[in-house]
């Protein structure tokens, strides 16, 4: 029976708590109150007890969603409008939440806080952070990059903590951190809910917290204080039985279910794991696996809270979080009510898993090791590795690192040094000033590794190799991060990126080559001995050190007297101007600007590595806009034919066809918008004219982007009319102004009049648009529309 006052039950629940949570331990209600890491678990509570009145007892709820129902702004309206009296919420609902924290990256945060500008705010609504990991480029070591990636980026991180000081966000100067590793340790907390202006921002689910990937837009929203609404995912159960053993590592858990899931399977999906194995899991190894969901299209993946959980906490200097989150779970059970129903399971048990390397080109291409060496052979790809890189948001814990270092440390005494160019990324100041402490950071430097900043780096392009590999030179390297698109490292679409645990990674460094198998191969030593690696065993976290001074967060209340530091001459940085709003009739004389096919990431639409200064630029990024993007009618890479049958780049003819105010549209294959949040790949588009994007299918995040942009995203109803409509065809919409105007009921079509022969047809297409996404289109922006609220 539930307490008719969840705060009446809270204190209850305090005086009931042993040891070291003993409610005399309570700190002052003040610090309660006040410190903005805490969630607000008293309001939780309130709002999770008017869930289980509104659904019934009998209503058995998944852990996400306890966790994403406690955050709704209005209970009844999300889960009893349109769903069957409740009974029809999952894929149905559309849940308007209030969010307790948004985390950005530099990258994303110029773009999300030149948005935020524009809503003339004097402070954020909830709780933020800013966390420059994006723009520091891998090369010589953590002291020289560090110091070049400053200066080359001085603008723009002046920006940001200009902004962050005005505004009362939280700053993370260069050299902190990574995003997802800063967040996990300083401020995901379980039963939380934050949104991250990155895609591997459900890294947190890995400590029980809600966490989902969105553009700056989204995170505007909830940043202004206005519901964010994201459509009631399906819930996707992976049982976890047995233990893992042997090479076997977290990071194999989740290689293995892409290979299962496919980049695609887990779109409008929360992953939940659950069963006996998630136990023998340590924190952040839970993170890991939640970190790679992404790669499936899941909006999110989440555990249940753990006793790691706790010992996490402790060990990253939070006992009062810990604390707290005790006694919450007294309240909400941070995990699966018994009877809860999944969409779907899947069952995995880790005493038979065996290490599985991801790739090339693709995070779901999932091999066994046991097969790698076959495979290898059989596709004919290199069998020499050019370089091994460890760490990332991925794999960069200490746990990850002490494993690792194990393994260097038992070759390094039999006299062997890497065969490959091996390159080691913590996580985070604290990490590394642990591993300082410790000994590790000292035994990578003598094995001869590059130990680089604290920072992205090579994982998103910031990569400069130091090999003799020019570009289009075929050429393997072993990773431990999330993502391997073609180019995405070393901007060579002919580098291949193998994904695997840092362990494998470290293996096939030191043996020089992608068909060593450590579980049954052996290394010769300079002596000629036989070298076999011990499976490795990491330490367990005990207290991280702490960062040093001058990476620790700047934390400031606003302060609205200063001023943004943006140069009116800057090339890197340039205030917004509105789009224009959706015209008052049927969208007209539309003309296809490319028809695109094969995989059309995020990173195809929006590229990153060098083009990542111009984040804060829209009219100078957006010369990038689809620039690796093949052509399906020509086979061409970057190719675009004007009416007159002049040939282009895709976004010079792009440019082109803005200044002569034709508007356009791009048709693509399935899951376009794939990988990152980057909402540049739908700002971009839109800047140079686009209206509407025709595929077979979106990436979640992607298609928010769009409508949030005012791009109108449609799908073929019959894909096979992808193969009847082409480059320069003109295009007429049939009702999508009356579907926007009904709040987006109705049905859209489109009339095609073909370029060459005048001969039209009818394409019927499908939608997903809510009525608050509807408002985003008519308004021209997500941004217009929260602007506009701002000066009323």
């Amino acid at each position: 029976m539930r307490a008719s006052n969840p705060m009446c039950a809270l204190r209850t629940t305090l005086h009931r708590l042993p040891g070291r949570y003993d409610s005399r331990h309570l700190p002052p209600r003040s610090f309660i109150r006040l410190n903005p890491r805490v969630p607000p678990y008293g309001k939780l509570a309130k709002n999770f007890d008017k869930v289980k009145r509104v659904l019934g007892d009998d209503r058995h709820l998944t852990l996400a969603e306890k966790i994403l129902y406690s955050h709704l702004d209005n209970v009844e309206e999300s889960l009893l409008t349109n769903t069957n009296g409740g009974r029809d919420i999952r894929g149905t609902a559309n849940l308007k939440l209030k969010p307790d924290r948004v985390a950005m990256q530099d990258a994303s945060a110029q773009m999300a806080l030149l948005q935020f500008m524009t809503c003339n705010l004097p402070s954020t609504a909830i709780p933020a952070s800013i966390h420059c990991d994006h723009l520091i480029v891998g090369e010589q070591g953590a002291q020289s990059d560090l110091e070049s990636g400053i200066k080359m980026n001085q603008e723009v991180f002046d920006f940001l903590e200009s902004a962050s000081k005005k505004y009362g966000i939280d700053f993370w100067p260069p050299g902190a951190g990574i995003i997802h590793q800063s967040v996990l340790e300083n401020y995901a907390a379980p039963g939380m809910m934050m949104l991250g202006t990155d895609s591997h921002t459900p890294n947190a689910g890995g400590l029980s917290a809600i966490a989902i990937g969105v553009g700056g837009a989204d995170a505007v929203e909830a940043l202004v204080g206005a519901p964010w609404e994201l459509k009631a995912p399906r819930i996707l159960g992976v049982e976890l039985t047995g233990q893992l053993r042997g090479w076997a590592s977290p990071k194999d858990i989740i290689l293995n279910l892409a290979g299962q899931l496919t980049v695609r399977g887990g779109t409008g999906f929360i992953i939940e794991y659950f069963g006996s194995g998630v136990r023998t899991l340590s924190c952040t190894g839970m993170a890991t696996i939640c970190n790679m969901g992404a790669e499936v299209g899941a909006t999110t993946s989440i555990f249940p809270i753990q006793p790691a959980h706790i010992r996490y906490l402790q060990a990253t200097d939070r006992s009062d979080m810990a604390w707290r989150t005790t006694v919450f779970s007294n309240l909400v059970p941070l995990h699966a009510e018994d009877g809860a129903k999944y969409d779907e399971v899947i069952t995995i048990d880790m005493s038979k898993l065996e290490p599985h390397i991801n790739g090339p080109f693709t995070p779901d291409l999932s091999t066994p090791l046991s097969q790698f060496k076959q495979t290898v052979e059989e596709q004919k790809w290199p069998d020499k590795l050019s370089a091994g890189l460890i760490g990332s948001c991925t794999n960069s814990s200490y746990e990850d690192m002490t494993r690792v270092e194990g393994m260097v440390r038992e070759a390094m005494d039999a006299g062997l040094k890497p065969a490959s160019d091996f390159y080691v990324t913590p996580g985070s100041d604290q990490i590394r000033e642990t591993l300082r402490r410790d000994g590790p950071l000292e035994t990578f430097k003598e094995a001869g590794a590059t130990v680089l900043s604290n920072a992205c780096g090579p994982c998103i392009g910031q990569w400069k190799r130091q090999d003799d590999v020019e570009k289009g030179t075929p050429n393997a390297i072993f990773t431990s991060y999330n993502r391997n698109f073609r180019g995405r490292n070393d901007g060579n679409p002919d580098t291949m990126n193998f994904l695997a645990s840092p362990e494998i990674v470290t293996a096939m460094a030191f043996a020089g080559s992608t068909t060593f198998n450590p579980a049954t191969d052996s290394l010769v030593t300079p002596s000629g001995e036989e070298f076999r690696f011990t499976p490795p065993s990491g330490s367990p976290i005990q207290l991280l050190e702490p960062a040093r001074e001058e990476f620790r967060a700047l934390i400031q209340a606003p302060d609205p007297a200063v001023d943004v530091a943006i140069a009116p001459t800057s090339e890197r940085l340039a205030l917004l101007e509105p789009f224009e709003p959706f015209p008052a009739a049927e969208l007209s004389g539309l003309r296809v600007l490319v028809k695109v096919t094969g995989k059309c990431t995020t990173d195809t639409i929006s590229a990153a590595g060098p083009w990542l200064k111009y984040k804060g630029h829209l009219p100078n990024i957006s010369a990038n806009t689809l620039n690796t993007a093949t052509n399906a009618e020509t086979g061409e890479v970057n190719a675009a034919y004007d009416l007159d049958g002049s040939q282009h780049t895709i976004p010079e003819l792009g440019r082109r066809w803005r200044e002569a105010a034709q508007p356009w549209l791009v048709v693509a294959e399935h899951n376009y918008g794939e990988g990152s949040a980057r909402e540049h790949a739908a700002l971009q588009p839109r800047y140079l004219g686009a209206r509407i994007v025709l595929a077979k299918s979106f990436a979640r995040i992607h298609e928010t982007n769009l409508k949030k942009q005012g791009v109108m995203p449609l799908t073929f109803a019959d894909e096979a009319d992808y193969d009847r409509i082409g480059a320069g065809d003109q295009v007429d919409t049939v009702g999508l102004y009356d579907m926007l105007l009904a709040g987006g009921e109705g049905e859209v079509a489109l009339r095609v009049t073909k370029h060459k022969t005048g001969e039209q047809l009818l394409i019927p297409t499908k939608h997903a648009v809510s009525k608050d996404q509807a408002g985003f289109i008519l308004a021209g922006s997500a941004l217009n529309l929260l602007s506009k609220q701002g000066k009323e």
